[in-house]
């Protein structure tokens, strides 16, 4: 007997595409003061922010990645290549004053025109 094809609407789509996501590096400072760090803003666009699931919680508890978000967003092919020497910034009112940190980057694998991104949170 032949398997009923269920249509499986995609996790992800453009229009859970929502948030102003900033991914940005810091270059040495062209001033005197060493150290002083500058951001060189190195791709925008819009994203789907998704906190720890819960089914996760315990885990991201035990190995202190609780504050590490998964951020989608449209792959960007040859434009920018996200790396865990870069940053990035949220653009809304929850995310104003954090800082996240690349960690990993992986293809979506439901969807290849998404990357998805995982970012920690940088003390």
């Amino acid at each position: 007997m032949m398997q009923p094809f269920k249509y499986n609407p995609p996790r992800v789509n453009t229009g859970d595409l929502r948030t102003p996501v900033i991914f940005y590096e810091y270059a040495p400072n062209e001033g005197p003061e060493p150290g002083e760090m500058e951001k060189r803003v190195l791709y925008e666009c819009l994203a789907k922010v998704d906190h720890v699931w819960l089914k996760d919680l315990e885990l991201a508890k035990s190995n202190g990645t609780l504050s590490d978000l998964t951020i989608t967003i449209r792959d960007p092919h040859a434009d920018y290549v996200p790396t865990n020497k870069h940053y990035l910034s949220i653009d809304a009112p929850e995310y104003k004053s954090n800082r996240y940190n690349v960690k990993h980057v992986q293809p979506d694998l439901q969807n290849k025109k998404f990357i998805t991104i995982i970012a920690g949170l940088v003390e």
